[in-house]
C-alpha cells in the first residue's frame, strides 16, 4: 500500500510539473501572437530580417550608383501614400526626398489611410531617374494641387524601393 501511494505521489507530481510546463508554453505562445498582431502583413511574409532604421537605409541609398541593388528590411514612417488605391507609399529616409517604395508584381496594395503610421518594409531597393511625367502622375495621385504638378519640370534622381512585404502598426 505504502508503494502505492508513493507512486501515486511520483505519478502526480510529474503530472503537475508537466501540466505547468505546457501552461508556460502557451502563455508564452499567446504572448508572440499578440506581438505579431500589432503588425498587418501585406505581401510576402518576412522574418529573422536585419531590420535597419530608415536612416540607415538613407545612409546606404548615399551610396548606391544608378543600377545597384541591395536587398533589405528597413522600418520608418509613412509621409505619402497613393490616394487612388494605396498602389505606392513614400517613406522617410532622412535624405531630403522620401523613398519611393512601389509593390512587387502589383501583388497587393497599402491602405490609404496609413500616414504618418510605422512599417517594416521588406525588398529590393535602388537608385533610379524618375522623369517628369510619372513625378507628376504621382503628385495627382497624391492629391496635388494643379500648380504644384505644373512645377514638377525636371527628371530626378530617386531612392526606390520594390516590396515584396510590408508590416503596417495597426
Amino acid at each position: 500500500m505504502k508503494k502505492l501511494f508513493t507512486s501515486a505521489l511520483i505519478i502526480m507530481a510529474l503530472v503537475a510539473c508537466k501540466e505547468e510546463a505546457s501552461t508556460k508554453t502557451v502563455v508564452e505562445t499567446q504572448s508572440n501572437e499578440v506581438e505579431l498582431t500589432k503588425m498587418k502583413l501585406y505581401g510576402e511574409d518576412f522574418k529573422n530580417q536585419a531590420m535597419l532604421t530608415s536612416f540607415e537605409l538613407g545612409d546606404i541609398y548615399n551610396n548606391l550608383k544608378p543600377g545597384d541593388t541591395i536587398n533589405v528590411s528597413f522600418e520608418g514612417n509613412v509621409e505619402e501614400v497613393c490616394q487612388e488605391k494605396g498602389c505606392w507609399m513614400q517613406v522617410d529616409v532622412g535624405a531630403a526626398d522620401p523613398v519611393m517604395i512601389k509593390f512587387k508584381d502589383y501583388a497587393f496594395f497599402v491602405p490609404k489611410d496609413i500616414k504618418d503610421k510605422s512599417v517594416m518594409v521588406h525588398g529590393v531597393a535602388y537608385v533610379s531617374e524618375t522623369p517628369v511625367d510619372e513625378q507628376q502622375h504621382y503628385a495627382a495621385d497624391a492629391g496635388k494641387s494643379q500648380e504644384e504638378i505644373a512645377a514638377i519640370n525636371k527628371p530626378k534622381r530617386s531612392f526606390s524601393f520594390m516590396a515584396s512585404g510590408v508590416k503596417i502598426a495597426q
